[in-house]
């Protein structure tokens, strides 16, 4: 076995540090969720910890970790006698991304049911994790169904199965440690409160404390144990001062004063519900166990809220993680008591490291800066003096669009965009084999089952129900004796389920004159933020190709961090001749690369145009030509038509129609509009089953 990092050996990072301690101070904190930049020492520092963790004493033999001075009535291996224990090292359990149902709750044991006849449980990691340490690396990448499993898991203490006829309750309490990179996709708002604290990771950008952490991750690769042992006496203290503070803990009082001011600032930031109430009262009360105190100050108050709240202030999925300490610290002091007059934010206590403790203080963080996402979004708009005429067709349909002289000119700062709406539903057409999530119909490990088939390779989902079938009239020719099913690989049937699937949505935007209007802008950028919106929801990973003046360009390449595309779609200039043909083929070369790194995962192509090509030789026939492409490959796609005005020209509707997909206007892409019901794209694709 490899030896692990050192904890205390960690360089910085102090509110990360600070946070993994109260949990393994209080388990009922209820698990810490880490955002960071890759390479940041997130899994270092979570791995360490588990060497931290005191010693258990567990009920020799028990697959669920039954504490032996009171074990678990309804533990599935019990009733236990009293008698046989051992002692053993708290459990780190790492929960893979690509993990099953199964493999995260347990299921009936298949083996002994076919070969044996018996109904038998088969644990899965919620119980080897029990009383231990639970690890999810890139946990915002996780299947949303497998995040709730775990999350309901946390928050009752206690896993419950039922399927395929099994029925299960056992013990489930760890502490839940979730990682992950925000440039990679965030983590649904509902999900994000389920995390007791979250802290905000970033690598130094001090000279000398980068030195440092070169220096020791160097030493510690050339002779892990020797690196080890350098750290031995500050590890035990650290391990020593968890135990002294679990036996502090029930002794701590949490004061009127302190409550009050819980109380008072959950109120005043605003946030949904009590858990983030209950998570400051347990943290405050974990803080003050940590720093060897009985009673809770309005300095573990303070910190408490700077770890519990930053990420229950969200509204919507765009907004990032802060907390304004200005207003936390009004809020302190208007309702603080006699608790209010020590001045230091951070918890007392002996230090625990050689960094200034893991503990964190006035100089080792505790909180995150002030974050705001409008700085882009307050751009003002100058005087429209590009030349754009009103709506006049495409170059070759009926007179030409006024276009500035030179390539630059013309261009319009950006436009702020509307306010976003719920949109209809648009969805790729067929069943798919992609990643699970919420937009089309597809074959997926999860969701109901449909039937049976035999596997294709390795058996993922037994079918039970069928393979006995399939087995069941050779039993007599294959000499059965006893009560168990004599079976064969050729018996075998998977299970064949629907569900749904995320896809990559591929907005290609007309950024050129004709679109740059102030109202009009404003109002195709509230479309598309709302299509993301919608995007974040059902999990699809999302891509931006805009179009202007001569050339097409991928503003953002396929990503899961619909946040990013929010970004630069506040930031996309307008202005110039209107190179739909470009842009078309832009896309469109996007799309076969990513068809070859991810071939399972049906792309939707969202066009928001007002249909006008102009520019180049023969531009009309030229974006026909390039629209035909996608109708050729069976590429859904939906033409958001933008033309305004009374006199409209229709032109979005014939490159929607040249694209083998449907068209509809910027009203009735609204969900509540009176145009009709859920529209799906129309076409075929070459990959639908």
């Amino acid at each position: 076995m490899s030896t692990p990092f050192p904890f205390t050996a960690v360089v910085g990072q102090d509110d990360l540090r600070l946070a993994l301690l109260l949990n393994a101070v209080s388990p009922a904190v209820g698990g810490v969720l880490v955002r960071g930049e890759k390479g940041t020492a997130k899994s270092t520092a979570v791995r360490a910890l588990s060497a931290l963790m005191p010693a258990l004493d567990a009920v020799a033999g028990c697959r669920f970790s039954c504490d032996p001075a009171s074990p678990d009535p309804a533990c599935p291996d019990g009733p236990h006698e009293p008698g046989a224990s051992e002692t053993r090292p708290a459990r780190m359990v790492e929960l893979p991304v690509g993990a099953s149902e199964d493999r995260l709750v347990g299921a009936l044991d298949i083996e002994r049911a076919l070969a044996e006849g018996v109904k038998a449980f088969e644990p899965g990691l919620l119980a080897d994790a029990h009383r231990g340490i639970l690890y999810v690396d890139e946990v915002n990448l996780l299947h949303d169904h497998l995040v709730d499993l775990l999350l309901d898991a946390a928050a009752m203490g206690a896993s419950y199965v039922e399927r395929e006829g099994v029925s299960v309750r056992h013990a489930a309490r760890f502490l839940l440690v979730g990682t992950m990179n925000p440039e990679e996709g965030e983590l649904r708002p509902q999900l994000l409160d389920r995390f007791g604290l979250t802290v905000e990771v970033a690598a130094s950008r001090e000279p000398d404390q980068r030195v440092e952490v070169v220096r020791r991750r160097l030493a510690h690769d050339d002779d892990p144990e020797a690196f080890a042992a350098r750290w031995a006496d500050e590890e035990a203290a650290v391990r020593a001062r968890i135990t002294a503070a679990r036996e502090l803990l029930p002794s701590v009082r949490l004061g009127d004063a302190a409550l009050r001011q819980i109380a008072a600032t959950c109120a005043a930031f605003e946030v949904d519900g009590m858990r983030a109430d209950i998570v400051m009262a347990r943290t405050a009360t974990a803080l003050a166990a940590w720093a060897g105190r009985t009673d809770v100050l309005a300095e573990d108050v303070r910190q408490a809220a700077l770890l519990a709240l930053p990420h229950r202030r969200r509204r919507n999925p765009f907004d990032a993680p802060g907390l304004d300490e200005d207003k936390l610290d009004e809020t302190l002091e208007e309702f603080g008591g006699s608790d209010d007059e020590d001045p230091d934010p951070g918890p007392q206590g002996p230090e625990g490291g050689p960094d200034g403790g893991p503990e964190g203080g006035p100089d080792g963080g505790g909180g995150l800066p002030p974050q705001s996402g409008d700085e882009a979004a307050d751009a003002t708009v100058p005087p429209q003096g590009d030349g754009a005429g009103p709506d006049a067709g495409r170059s070759e349909g009926g007179g030409a669009e006024p276009q500035p002289a030179g390539p630059g000119a013309g261009e319009q700062s950006p436009v702020r965009a509307a306010e976003p709406f719920r949109t209809k539903t648009l969805s790729v057409p067929g069943i798919g084999e992609g990643a699970a999530g919420r937009r089309s119909r597809a074959r997926t490990e999860h969701g109901r089952t449909t039937g049976a088939r035999r596997p294709r390779g390795t058996l993922t989902k037994l079918h039970l129900a069928a393979t006995v079938h399939a087995a069941a009239p050779h039993q007599r020719a294959r000499g059965r004796t006893g009560p168990g099913l004599v079976v064969r690989r050729d018996d075998l049937r998977q299970a064949v389920r629907e569900g749904r699937e995320g896809n990559l949505v591929l907005f290609v935007v007309d950024a050129s004159g004709s679109m740059a209007a102030r109202q009009r802008m404003g109002a195709v950028k509230g479309a598309v933020l709302s299509l993301l919106l919608d995007a974040y929801q059902r999990r699809d990973k999302v891509g931006l190709v805009t179009f202007r003046g001569s050339a097409a360009d991928v503003a953002l390449p396929p990503t899961s961090s619909v946040d990013a595309a929010a970004v630069r779609l506040e930031s996309l200039p307008t202005g110039g001749r209107t190179p739909l043909a470009a842009g078309l083929l832009r896309a469109h070369d996007v799309l076969r690369v990513e068809r070859l790194r991810d071939p399972a995962r049906r792309a939707l192509v969202v066009v928001v145009t007002d249909g006008r090509a102009t520019g180049g030789p023969e531009p009309v026939a030229t974006a026909g030509r390039a629209a035909r492409l996608f109708a050729a490959e069976g590429v859904a796609s939906v033409v958001v038509d933008c033309e305004s005005g009374p006199v409209r020209l229709g032109l979005a509707g014939e490159l929607a129609a040249e694209l083998g997909g449907t068209a509809v206007t910027l009203d009735e892409l609204r969900a509540d509009s009176i145009a009709g019901l859920v529209k799906n794209v129309q076409g075929t694709s070459r990959r639908a089953a």
